[in-house]
């Protein structure tokens, strides 16, 4: 089975650096590609109460046989649900669908910060609480950036863990990223290969050429070169264990470097500050 590494994260907990996506995979599909990711040997499953497959995740886990203990479970809080009592009655209804009384890892999804009077930061004093009380073990957010995260440490008591952010080839976010390490927070990669977008460009192409490896394979492995967490998505079984098969070669310093100078500031989501959810 692939060793796939871990990271420690400012609470002292450990998370899998490398695991599996569900976001836009129907609820119908989730337990089988969960499943065949399982089986390839991903131990960490990143949902969403907004992706609406929660309960299929948590169905294939349960079927696996694997112990709760040895998988990650990452979900995040639907965005109709940032005033505290919404929050609380969300979380609970977000266990119940996993099938789990805790999970490892609970973000804020967006900051939303044109919605509820810009209020943030109640919201985050409600994961705290799911923190404390032992059913989120590590807590943290999505999307933010520096002037979302500074309010944080000003106002609250608990520092996130992660911060999980659209991040590729084409989109670096190096002020992000300088920010969350000065902070000791662990940086996210979502939509990491630019939904498909940076897999023709000419630089990549050639690095996997003489890596031997797939454009996805390179740009992935960039992701875990450059200290990220990443989750790649894919309902195809094929794709599901070519991605995780990047533990078995490194990319040199400056193929590193060539693949993050070709970042546009290139968007494939929303942008943070003004997105409404």
């Amino acid at each position: 089975m692939t060793a796939i590494p871990g990271i420690m994260l400012n609470n002292g907990k450990t998370i899998p650096q490398f695991g599996f996506g569900v976001f836009q995979i129907r609820p119908d599909d989730t337990v089988e590609a969960v499943t065949t990711a399982l089986q390839a040997g991903y131990r960490h499953i990143d949902t969403a109460e907004m992706y609406r497959n929660e309960k299929q995740v948590g169905d294939a886990i349960a079927k696996s046989g694997l112990d709760r203990a040895d998988v990650f479970v990452t979900s995040k809080l639907s965005n109709d649900a940032h005033r505290p009592d919404d929050a609380r009655k969300a979380f609970d209804e977000s266990l119940a669908a996993l099938g789990t009384d805790h999970v490892d890892l609970f973000l804020i999804h967006w900051p939303l910060p044109t919605r509820y009077g810009g209020d943030f930061v109640s919201t985050w004093k409600t994961l705290e609480e799911f923190y404390r009380d032992g059913r989120a073990r590590s807590i943290g957010v999505s999307n933010f950036q520096p002037h979302h995260l500074r309010r944080l440490h000003e106002e609250t008591q608990i520092r996130p863990a992660v911060n999980q952010i659209e991040l590729h080839p084409f989109l670096t976010q190096e002020d992000v990223v300088a920010f969350c390490a000065e902070h000791q927070i662990a940086v996210e990669s979502w939509s990491p290969i630019a939904q498909g977008g940076v897999l023709d460009d000419p630089e990549i192409v050639s690095i996997a050429g003489r890596a031997g490896k797939t454009p996805a394979q390179v740009v992935l492995r960039w992701h875990i070169e450059r200290g990220f967490i990443v989750f790649p998505k894919s309902v195809t079984p094929a794709r599901i264990r070519e991605n995780i098969d990047i533990f078995d070669f490194e990319l040199s310093g400056e193929d590193v470097e060539r693949i993050s100078a070709l970042n546009r500031n290139e968007r494939t989501g929303p942008d943070p500050d003004t997105f409404r959810g």
